[in-house]
């Protein structure tokens, strides 16, 4: 996938943990693990926003773009 979640380095930047995070954005833990880990398809504007919120960042400080390289079988 050409999209990267930075969650664990933005987690790691501010010092909050999974449980924490998960209480004061309102989901559960393994759902947060899921985005944590880039186990996710898809993530609602409603928790990227209190993500955002919580975190005291923008969205881009959690998701980057990455250009996949096409391999020529």
């Amino acid at each position: 996938m050409a999209l990267i979640i930075r969650l664990d380095r933005v987690m790691a930047d501010r010092k909050i943990s999974l449980k924490e995070l998960a209480d004061e954005v309102g989901i559960t833990n393994v759902n947060l693990s899921k985005l944590k880990n880039g186990k996710v398809t898809a993530i609602r504007f409603s928790t990227l926003e209190a993500l955002c919120k919580v975190l005291h960042c923008q969205p881009g400080d959690l998701i980057e773009y990455e250009e996949e390289i096409e391999e020529n079988s």
